[in-house]
């Protein structure tokens, strides 16, 4: 049994890594030019992974932590559309879009909050200029169940979108009016057969643990309730309560928040009730069926996280198109403008709207490596890592090796000194955010009680 209290003790700010240098790091010393001069000198057989952001919802679910423009105005939507087709009449400027695409997705907000017709012309917008998808490639949308027709399902089905998630988060009558969002188990029931009898055979599906009200047993059944939809994927993620950032998170009453002893007992639960039931844990948060992709890919020790998640096509550059989108390249992130104000104007002027990002040095590229590797796979190739990149592993990173200690002590990670490996029990993937925490070494400038990030736990 695990000592639930005993694990209670690691939680504290951390970042998430959905990349390394972590958001934070950006800056606004890389411009439009930074990126421009990125897109001509990039290596033109890389392939590319497409991500638009559809910002919109018609109100606020206080959990959100996206980027999102609460409004039930149409000319809003019209107007961001043409402002999405600027915006790839620019970037077709300085991006080779005649390579390869291998992924798309579709993010928000809500993206099918535009109607099918408006859906129709962001999708022809993009195959004008990427004539070039792969014929495996992975094209998904996120879905809020309450805002799907079956004309928006058939016209993302006829463009190829095979991939479909849908926010669930918890079917809990109490939770759901403390989060601002009733969806009643049948609107996500009617859905999800909506695209499994319109031929969509991955359907992810989100829940989330730590939201005001949840017990142990309130998750318990919400997790009965998902499986019986049979998801192909699921993906449970710890709630990060971040106020200070979030103002729709301060209608959050925080004594209404599970103890980290009851979120951590959740997670225990998820883990072995879902496997249970067919599922295996797939890096961080996530879970999928056996006839999954992902599978043979974290066997081989090959999973790849980015912005948009687990995904198995990596080596490729992620495009970031639309409102506070983020791309990411072998040596950079760069970041669109997050109001829409500085977006448009951006495009008026004629540039691409690019807020802020970063350049990474040796240093970073090498820690990226091993954080990334370790946050999808639970486990470090030391071996591979000092031959990619010339070093001794246990001098350049004494101090985090160091730092690793007290996992060892407590039996969730091993450090083999001799086969060259580093692995994450299964216990130890709870804490997976934790025990990378050495390896950053942003994260080590900055006091344990200054850190602005989500609890770990």
């Amino acid at each position: 049994m695990i000592d639930f209290d005993k694990f209670a003790k690691y939680s504290k700010p951390g970042p998430r890594y959905t990349s390394y240098p972590t958001a934070p790091e950006f800056h606004e010393g890389f411009t439009h030019q930074s990126y421009e001069s990125i897109l001509a000198t990039q290596d033109k057989s890389r392939k590319l992974s497409l991500y638009f952001h559809l910002p919109f919802c018609r109100s606020a679910c206080y959990f959100c932590g996206c980027n999102v423009v609460y409004t039930s105005k149409e000319d809003k939507k019209e107007r961001y559309i043409s402002y999405l087709e600027r915006e790839l009449e620019l970037l077709s400027q300085h991006l080779d879009t005649s390579r390869e695409v291998i992924q798309m997705h579709f993010g928000g907000g809500t993206p099918t909050f535009f109607s099918a017709p408006q859906l129709k012309r962001i999708i022809g917008a993009i195959r004008s200029h990427f004539k070039n998808f792969a014929k495996d490639a992975e094209i998904s949308c996120e879905i809020d169940p309450r805002y799907l027709t079956k004309e928006q399902l058939d016209v993302l089905i006829c463009n190829g979108f095979n991939r479909v998630s849908y926010g669930v988060q918890d079917f809990n009558d109490e939770v759901q009016k403390a989060i601002h969002r009733i969806q009643p188990y049948e609107v996500t029931n009617n859905v999800v057969k909506m695209a499994k009898s319109s031929g969509i055979k991955s359907i992810n599906m989100d829940l989330i643990y730590g939201l005001p009200y949840q017990t142990f047993e309130t998750f318990q059944e919400t997790l009965r309730l998902a499986v019986s939809l049979d998801p192909s994927r699921l993906a449970v993620f710890n709630y990060a309560h971040v106020p200070w950032m979030k103002k729709s998170m301060r209608k959050i009453d925080e004594t209404t928040l599970p103890h980290p002893s009851v979120k951590l007992a959740i997670m225990r639960y998820t883990i072995d009730y879902l496997e249970s039931n067919g599922y295996k844990m797939i890096g961080m948060d996530h879970f999928a069926k056996p006839d999954d992709e992902l599978f043979l890919a974290i066997e081989k020790g090959e999973l790849h996280r980015n912005f948009q998640g687990y995904t198995t096509k990596g080596g490729a550059d992620l495009i970031g198109i639309g409102l506070t989108s983020i791309g990411e390249g072998l040596k950079h992130y760069v970041q669109n403008f997050k109001e829409m104000d500085a977006y448009e104007k951006a495009i008026d002027a004629g540039v691409l709207p690019v807020h802020r990002g970063l350049t990474l040095n040796e240093d970073d590229v090498l820690r990226k490596a091993v954080i990334m590797e370790m946050m999808s796979n639970f486990k470090l190739n030391i071996a591979g890592i000092e031959a990619q990149f010339g070093i001794d592993f246990f001098d350049y990173f004494a101090d985090a090796v160091a730092a690793l200690a007290p996992f060892e002590q407590e039996e969730l990670v091993i450090v083999d000194r001799v086969a060259k490996k580093i692995l994450v029990n299964t216990t130890g993937t709870l804490l997976i955010r934790n025990i990378v925490m050495p390896f950053d070494a942003y994260l080590q400038k900055i006091p344990e009680d200054k850190r602005r990030f989500s609890k770990t736990v």
